[in-house]
């Protein structure tokens, strides 16, 4: 059955590209704008007007889907290769490589936002930590001009095996020790334009704050006006100048910067990420890509470009608060009294299991009692050098690593895991059998042609809404995070965070077309390879599909909606999954225990606690 959806797919996408290459025999150009952390159902002529002005005039995606885990590298994999997590390996923004990262601070959990972390990793992996090729390296092949602009890591991913040969590449990190070199015909443009060769700082935008002290209160203007100036003073000019097709990537930090660190919220609900700095912003990101469409305009080259808008995810407001786990009985210098602390899943599972517990982030040195670990992160084992558990911390959802694949621990962990109220929805690998309460990871996709190492068990958190017209606007998560409770995060099943803004615009593109099939964004990869004739191996086949119905003349496949729940455990509690798909490709809206999961009411609207 498998293989006959996966060849009805490989027809729908054969008579898609018949259409698409008798519209347009000649590829286009081609943008696509990421407007980082931002929540579908925020976006009015208010708030962000160019976008909304897209979304409006050509294609509405009232059905998008950020994959779970619902960060930022991982979906830029998706984006950039077309490919699900499963194939790209690229888990979560921090994963666990099996080696000690030197660029990461010599530790095994590193965190993928980053230049020199990215080279190394895919040292570390033949080459290619993705396995799969990308969207950039495809086009630039096929004579393409490329670039990519905007936030470190998601940034240099769409091309990270060339690092700057071919495609420019420009992120927070250019000019810098661990940057991507310049090009001399790059450097001679921004000369030209009088913008500097290094990319200034965030400024108060990076000010986390504390559990003190507020965060920002401002969006990353600054910084963001220089990407943009780039893109549309010289970048567009240079491009148009050489007379062949493009593609630019524009990764716009806000809204998530901002959202991240807001200073609106500390240590309260409300207003969350739905105050000043946070809508700030936004409109900052918004501006951003009015200013590249004016660049279009102004160079004669709209006619002719495709636009892509799509968020890596949507977002929600932190939570630090349960009133099962021991890591918040404990008293710590940084955090609020009875708040969870950064790294509570490494310190509960510490206990539950019996396991010393030690800190990868601080050359493994044992966590004492009254600490917890510099970045969340833990492995666990009488030997740090060779751990039976390792915990990446993420955000709203957390990644268990078993390096031993010991099937009686990962039991042992799951029943410890159930116990606690922040939990909702466990998902462990096909590899280590069925255990009650929980799903397995090919469900999601998560199972496929990686070369990083699996996870084990994927932890997501509990959601719910603070109150508001639309839920998906004030969606609360639990977060293992250093972060606060009112600032942001993302990374869980809630559909606050699998629902991300996309839209679309240009001549490849209908126009007014509110499209209700789900999406994703491992469409959008395999939607652009379409439109600009590109042809990859595909090493996986996890793949995203052609967005068909939003072509002119492209077919409109049927949908259909699904449900998949796993044996009770023994408290009772059940992971349910729901979903949609289009032929053979499936669309994960949210996940969890019922009751605790955003969109996954619980049956007479009460909400399942650990224990009942």
């Amino acid at each position: 059955m498998r293989r006959t959806m996966v060849l009805l797919s490989a027809s729908l996408i054969t008579l898609t590209a018949t259409a698409a290459s008798a519209q347009n025999a000649t590829p286009r150009n081609l943008i696509l704008f990421v407007p980082d952390g931002l929540r579908a159902r925020i976006v009015t002529p208010q708030t962000a007007p160019a976008m909304a002005d897209i979304r409006d005039k050509g294609v509405n995606f009232r059905n998008s889907h950020s994959l779970f885990p619902t960060f930022t590298t991982a979906n830029a994999s998706a984006m950039a290769t077309g490919h699900y997590l499963g194939d790209t390996g690229d888990f979560s923004n921090t994963i666990y490589t099996g080696y000690s990262s030197v660029p990461a601070g010599d530790t095994v959990v590193p965190f993928l936002e980053n230049d020199a972390v990215l080279g190394d990793v895919d040292e570390h992996f033949n080459g290619d930590y993705l396995n799969e090729e990308t969207i950039l390296k495809m086009a630039r092949a096929q004579g393409f001009s490329t670039a990519a602009i905007g936030k470190l890591g998601p940034t240099l991913i769409f091309d990270h095996t060339d690092r700057g040969k071919n495609t420019i590449v420009i992120d927070d990190s250019t000019g810098g020790k661990t940057g991507v070199p310049l090009s001399d015909e790059i450097k001679d443009a921004l000369t030209k334009a009088n913008l500097p060769l290094t990319t200034p700082s965030r400024g108060d935008n990076a000010n986390a704050g504390d559990a003190k002290t507020p965060g920002t209160t401002v969006a990353n203007v600054a910084q963001q006006a220089y990407m943009a100036d780039v893109a549309s003073k010289v970048v567009l000019p240079m491009f148009k100048a050489r007379n062949k097709p493009f593609v630019l990537v524009f990764w716009s930090r806000d809204p998530d910067g901002s959202q991240h660190n807001t200073g609106d919220s500390l240590n309260t609900i409300t207003p969350g990420i739905n105050g000043p700095t946070s809508m700030a912003g936004i409109k900052n990101a918004d501006n951003n890509l009015a200013q590249l469409r004016k660049a279009l305009d102004d160079l004669g080259l709209a006619a002719n470009t495709n636009i892509i808008v799509s968020a890596d995810h949507g977002f929600s407001t932190i939570s630090k608060e349960s009133k099962t786990s021991p890591s918040a009985k404990i008293s710590y210098d940084d955090t609020p009294k009875d708040f969870l602390p950064m790294g509570f899943l490494a310190i509960d599972l510490s206990k539950a299991l019996n396991l010393p517990l030690f800190d990868p982030n601080d050359k493994n040195t044992r966590v004492a009692d009254n600490a917890h670990p510099k970045a969340g992160n833990g492995v666990l084992g009488q030997d740090p050098a060779k751990p039976d558990l390792v915990v990446a911390t993420n955000g709203g959802s957390d990644l268990i690593y078993l390096p031993n694949k010991d099937k009686k621990l990962a039991d042992r962990t799951i029943k410890a895991l159930l116990e606690q109220d922040y939990v909702s929805g466990l998902f462990v690998d096909d590899k280590l059998g069925r255990f009650p309460g929980t799903l397995p990871m090919s469900q999601l996709n998560l199972k496929g042609n990686a070369v990083t190492p699996n996870p084990s068990i994927v932890v997501n958190f509990r959601s719910w809404s603070s109150g508001c017209e639309e839920p998906t606007n004030c969606s609360v998560q639990i977060a293992d995070t250093v972060l606060r409770q009112g600032q942001g995060m993302h990374g869980s099943f809630s559909r606050g965070d699998t629902l991300n803004f996309m839209a679309a615009i240009g001549p490849d593109f209908k126009s007014g077309y509110v499209d209700p099939l789900p999406v994703s964004n491992a469409d959008v990869g395999m939607t652009i390879a379409q439109l600009l004739h590109l042809r990859g191996t595909g090493n996986g086949g996890l793949m995203g599909r052609v967005i068909s119905e939003a072509l002119p003349n492209g077919i409109v496949p049927k949908t259909a909606d699904g449900t998949v729940t796993s044996k009770p455990a023994a408290n009772g509690l059940q992971t349910v999954l729901k979903f949609q798909r289009v032929l053979s490709t499936r669309y994960f809206d949210v996940a969890g225990f019922p009751g605790r999961t955003l969109g996954l009411d619980a049956e007479g609207g009460k909400q399942k606690t650990a224990g009942k």
